[in-house]
């Protein structure tokens, strides 16, 4: 049920912070796709007018069904061409390297496995091929990390299995080669979901 509310009110919810500046950093991020492109966990597809021209072929994959029913309302709506896969991130239905970019943005607090998800992202990735992500991760300051932590339980129930307090970059570093990365803030966020860590990451470990 929390899967449904959330979908309905999902767009209205963020519509604060996109226009105060995330929807300037889904741009800038989205600016680096190239070729085949993978999003997962594409929501609601608030981020497909950010994808740049050069993007032809796009794959989201969503595994609520509310979520993917309103991702294929958006599609129509902006007349364009991608295809919609219902599918968790932990067992994604693709052959091994069949992809150029892999996007995440939002997502990655909420999946059940992280690294096992991390593992899927990095085997369809290509050979030269780019993680671009933005996510909300575990604050760098104490005081707000122990609050995240206190407060987790409660706000996976709510927010429908978001995680709050997951050190999400250090995971990454563990699967994938982490070339560009910012810090940052989501603007009119809650504290506990508000530290932001931006960037690209290459399939290839050095």
């Amino acid at each position: 049920m929390r899967g449904w509310i959330i979908a309905a009110l999902y767009d209205r919810m963020a519509a604060a912070s996109e226009r105060a500046g995330l929807a300037a950093e889904r741009r800038r991020l989205l600016g680096a796709a190239r070729g085949r492109v993978l999003e997962v966990g594409a929501g609601t597809g608030i981020n497909l007018d950010h994808y740049p021209e050069g993007v032809g072929d796009l794959v989201l994959v969503e595994p609520e069904r509310a979520m993917a029913r309103k991702l294929e309302q958006r599609l129509r709506q902006l007349g364009r061409a991608a295809d919609v896969v219902e599918a968790d991130a932990e067992a994604l239905p693709f052959p091994d390297r069949s992809f150029d970019t892999v996007v995440c943005t939002l997502v990655l607090c909420s999946v059940s496995d992280l690294r096992r998800a991390l593992d899927e992202l990095r085997r369809v990735l290509r050979p030269e091929g780019s993680l671009l992500f933005l996510e909300h991760v575990r604050s760098g300051d104490p005081r707000t990390a122990r609050l995240q932590d206190r407060v987790n339980p409660v706000w996976r129930f709510v927010a429908n299995g978001c995680n709050c307090n997951r050190p999400t970059l250090s995971l990454i570093e563990g699967s994938f080669s982490v070339a560009e990365v910012e810090r940052g803030e989501i603007p009119k966020a809650l504290p506990i979901v508000r530290p932001l860590v931006s960037g690209r990451a290459l399939r290839s470990k050095t």
